[in-house]
């Protein structure tokens, strides 16, 4: 159970190098490159200069540069979907369970691609490449903050076609995410229908609807009431004076809200959490064992994770609807791309009307759906880490006038 910690915390977490991950027998070892955008532009119109992302891959890109597949990551992931950076990390990437050789995203067949978003929370993470709040703006020669340019679902996406195109790449045979990957593989499939052959969406939604918005809005609430927020201007403060407590606090409701009560009721089983313990009883400042776990796991993670960046985070996926014009139902229509819809039955984050949503405005517009259900205890992670339990299906939707592999005339 608590091998999947490592995953909670991180959702809701070279010269002459090949463009592939190297296999290792079953084991991908994967090298992290940098793409650079001179002036990048904004959806909203504004620009940012020396734009830096960070990429890695998985598979061989084929002659005719036709079997590749985009992996999105989602809130507080980042590109590490497969494989390790070094065969004793402790944890492969968060799609490895279906990323691979022989896996449902085949690396035989595939060519796969995953791009760290802008304003990634792990923007002091060593595997990590983004540029955000913590960044230095070349201008003043001072980190931006909150004069960082506010970015969309359409900006990570725009940055990772970028990425594609300096690679000679003109199309997806697939693009597939979870959470807000699923957002930004639904903008991709909205925006640039001419690439995108298959989306795959997972735990997903089209657009932040009210109850959306107005949840994630809660997420930042600890970080711009913490003491040390100072209005986002921390940078050149020593460490002890940012606004960790209140990063740690917004990261444990982060964890919380992208889980479903069942796992922290076996949680409290396994650490011996009962409502009337004796601390709790005998002090007002003493918390239930259950918090002080929960906290403890935040904590872990917050010295890699910026408390700007996950502000500019929650107004990205605050401001998103498909095709970013209108409406959902005319972000949809721009889709030419066959889908598949897969929602957690247990979801308390993203719930599943989302999905059933989408599934059903392309349906009464005659376009490609298919909707399948995830089960199990883990709630909207259940997408992350209980992914695998679909490997079938994402197969034989992959599958489906599958692209020779790069090797294929040797096979």
């Amino acid at each position: 159970m608590f091998s999947l910690i490592g995953i909670v915390l991180l959702a809701f977490t070279f010269a002459s190098t090949p463009l592939h991950a190297k296999e290792n027998q079953s084991l991908m070892i994967v090298i992290k490159q940098t793409h650079s955008i001179d002036t990048f532009t904004t959806f909203g119109g504004q620009t940012i200069e020396n734009v830096k992302v960070g990429w890695e891959s998985y598979g061989e890109l084929n002659e005719d540069k036709s079997n590749v597949i985009l992996i999105t990551h989602y809130f507080t992931g980042n590109s590490h979907a497969a494989g390790k950076y070094h065969i004793d990390d402790a944890e492969p990437g968060y799609w490895d369970a279906i990323i691979g050789p022989n896996k449902a995203i085949d690396t035989n067949r595939f060519f796969v691609i995953s791009v760290d978003s802008l304003v990634n929370i792990g923007a002091f993470d060593e595997n990590v490449i983004t540029t955000g709040p913590a960044s230095i703006n070349p201008k003043t020669q001072k980190p931006y903050g909150l004069t960082f340019p506010v970015v969309t679902m359409r900006d990570f996406v725009n940055t990772q076609k970028s990425v594609l195109e300096s690679l000679g790449i003109q199309k997806l045979f697939a693009v597939a995410g979870p959470s807000m990957g699923s957002m930004q593989a639904i903008e991709w499939a909205s925006a640039y229908p001419q690439w995108v052959e298959r989306l795959i969406s997972v735990i997903g939604s089209g657009s932040a609807d009210a109850w959306t918005s107005a949840y994630l809005e809660q997420w930042t609430v600890p970080i711009t009431m913490d003491i040390n927020f100072n209005g986002g201007d921390y940078y050149n403060l020593p460490k002890e004076q940012w606004p960790t407590l209140g990063l740690t606090h917004a990261l444990a409701m982060i964890t919380q809200s992208a889980l479903h009560p069942n796992f922290f009721i076996q949680i409290g089983a396994q650490i011996g959490y009962t409502p009337l313990e004796e601390d709790a009883l005998q002090s007002i400042s003493a918390k239930p064992s259950i918090v002080n776990w929960l906290m403890g796991r935040a904590a872990e993670r917050a010295h890699l994770m910026d408390a700007n960046h996950l502000l500019y985070l929650v107004r990205a996926n605050q401001l998103f609807v498909t095709g970013m014009q209108g409406t959902l139902e005319e972000g949809l229509k721009q889709i030419t791309a066959k889908v598949l819809l897969i929602p957690a039955t247990t979801d308390l984050l993203l719930m599943p009307y989302h999905a059933e949503k989408i599934d059903s405005l392309l349906r009464a517009n005659e376009q490609s759906s298919q909707l399948e259900y995830l089960s199990g205890d883990l709630g909207h992670l259940e997408g992350v880490a209980g992914i695998v339990k679909h490997a079938n299906t994402i197969r034989a939707f992959l599958n489906d006038e599958a692209p020779k592999a790069a090797n294929s005339d040797n096979e």
